[in-house]
């Protein structure tokens, strides 16, 4: 039987890529992924 896949992690750094904010598409729908000043972070729709 093999081990359970884990899921793969990335940095919020290589999301970002020295931004503060991204948005990112899924089934048609658009997301932002934002940095915020306590260094946080907020996905919203």
């Amino acid at each position: 039987m093999a081990p359970p896949a884990t899921a793969p992690r990335l940095s919020s750094q290589a999301l970002l890529q020295g931004r503060r904010e991204v948005e990112i598409e899924h089934a048609g729908q658009v997301y932002r992924l934002r940095l915020t000043t306590l260094g946080k972070l907020i996905l919203t729709k």
